[in-house]
């Protein structure tokens, strides 16, 4: 707390940074201080509360692995291969996706060395949690209604988020542990797929399927489909497996040494994932016919232990671990999430900031769990579950390119206007560039007719509609609540800052009436 001082505020909307700092970024005001919103105090951030610096390398990595090998891997192949029609455009995909994953990692770590503080995107997990109860289900022969497939994801969100609420070194531990299975279970894969090919041919998909699919240059692209608009559908969810490699960047006010953990940790994870994904891929190509994997849904994996394993094993024991790693992705997106919650909080940008941006009583940011229980809750509740998996893929996919887009443009522009900022790393801007041209040729692509026979259901481009509404309403909100609501009813915005009573710094949106 400061002492007396003159009371000086900050508009919201200020059109120049503040020229006044102190070491914390703030100027004192009784027991409130002035915020300050410059980039200098972005690099030097204020203390956030009591949340040490408890993530060393090793549970960054997983922090981030975790998240990226989630159920995309699991759930989404089967989809990606009907989208694209033969073997060798979907491994090409998932080499795109790498590519392109690797330029929007190199933005996000530009952003997250040159300010190392808490913050990122948030990204829905229900459709994790809806992964995980159809395979829980699948290994005990149980009819995956959506009730069950329900009432099995919102069991684990509550137990989840109680954890990380209230029992938060156990949380770190045991989301490490569920990571390392989780890798080792990918790794396992690719060698029972190989083990097939070469000590059981009879059970290859080569020999059953009838079709040699990857046993020639021309049989890899053999019905392609060479649509744009439905390649880019593919693709969304390729980008969806891809998703969460700026996790860490969500928690950096925890991470000891947090530039050069961030570097080292998300380079590797993303060498990691796309090694592990293109060989697991072709470990599924190897085993299971195409026919089934076109018609798996989001049940690829269990085919794949089935065929290898039998009724038993491949029924029961490995669709099981393949929902412990559900599991350990959704523990890890909700870690994370719950801090950018709490930091979105300590804004002044969602109501009850004081509440929800406290970390007692038991050192953790409790409420950012609230914040993301509630929404996440009603998403699994409401909608019927009857393919609103691939559709609220494609819909979350959108607007992240838009987010995307808008990065790396800002990334350009700060280039430009702040070159006197230190930059630990620096992105390739050939790679940002070819970055935005893939964002802009992927948010037009819905757009783009499919054949006739690939039209079915809702209309091609109702995804990108619906996704891209979603940040068009935040605008309009921002609008109104900024702009338009002070002007007609005369006052103007101020930020001030209030230090809780553990230590947590939150920024206060006070009214200021003209008169």
């Amino acid at each position: 707390m400061a002492g007396e001082s003159e009371d000086v505020r900050q508009p919201l909307l200020s059109r120049s940074p503040s020229s006044t700092h102190s070491n914390h970024g703030s100027i004192s005001k009784g027991s409130d201080t002035l915020t300050d919103r410059s980039l200098e105090h972005d690099v030097l951030p204020a203390h956030s509360g009591p949340l040490k610096r408890t993530i060393g390398w090793g549970s960054a990595y997983v922090l981030i692995i975790s998240r990226v090998i989630g159920s995309g891997i699991f759930a989404t192949p089967g989809a990606i291969f009907k989208g694209t029609g033969s073997v060798g455009m979907t491994l090409i995909l998932w080499v795109v996706g790498a590519i392109i994953a690797s330029f929007g990692l190199a933005v996000s770590l530009e952003y997250g060395c040159m300010l190392p503080r808490s913050g990122g995107h948030k990204v829905d997990i229900s459709m994790v949690l809806h992964v995980f109860g159809q395979y829980v289900l699948f290994a005990f022969r149980i009819e995956p209604t959506p009730l069950l497939q329900k009432s099995l994801a919102v069991v684990l969100l509550t137990a989840i988020t109680i954890i990380h609420g209230c029992f938060l070194r156990t949380g770190i531990l045991i989301q490490n542990v569920l990571g390392w299975i989780k890798v080792g279970l990918i790794v396992f894969m690719i060698l029972t797929g190989l083990f097939v090919v070469l000590v059981r041919p009879e059970t290859s998909a080569n020999s059953i399927g009838g079709v040699p699919h990857m046993a020639s240059w021309d049989s890899l692209w053999e019905g392609t489909i060479w649509n744009w608009g439905i390649l880019s559908t593919a693709l969304f969810k390729v980008f969806y497996s891809y998703a969460g490699l700026e996790n860490v960047n969500n928690v950096l006010n925890e991470v000891k040494n947090p530039v050069k953990t961030l570097k080292s940790a998300a380079t590797a994870a993303l060498a990691t994932a796309c090694i592990l994904y293109l060989l697991v891929n072709c470990a599924y190509f190897l085993v299971v016919p195409l026919d089934e994997i076109r018609s798996s849904g989001e049940l690829i994996a269990a085919l794949f232990f089935e065929r290898t394993f039998g009724p038993t094993v491949g029924r029961t024991i490995l669709p099981l671990a393949v929902a412990v790693s559900a599991v350990g992705n959704v523990m890890v997106v909700i870690f994370a999430l719950a801090r950018l919650n709490q930091e979105i909080a300590r804004q002044g940008f969602l109501p009850f900031s004081r509440i929800l941006s406290s970390s007692k009583p038991f050192g953790a940011p409790l409420g950012g769990l609230i914040v993301h229980y509630v929404p996440s809750f009603l998403v699994i509740v409401l909608p019927p579950s009857k393919e609103v998996y691939s559709f609220i893929l494609e819909v979350e996919g959108y607007p992240a390119q838009l987010f995307s887009l808008a990065l790396s443009i800002g990334l350009l522009r700060l280039r430009y206007t702040r070159p006197d900022l230190e930059r630990p790393f620096k992105a390739w801007i050939p790679g940002v560039l070819l970055r935005i041209t893939m964002s802009l040729l992927l948010l037009a692509a819905p757009f783009v007719p499919p054949p006739a026979s690939k039209r079915h259901g809702l209309w091609y481009a109702t995804y990108a509609v619906v996704g891209s509404s979603v940040p068009l309403f935040g605008i309009i909100y921002w609008y109104i609540w900024t702009v338009a609501l002070p002007r007609w009813r005369g006052y103007y915005l101020e930020e001030a800052v209030e230090i809780l009573d553990d230590g947590t710094s939150i920024t206060k949106l006070v009214h200021i009436h003209e008169n």
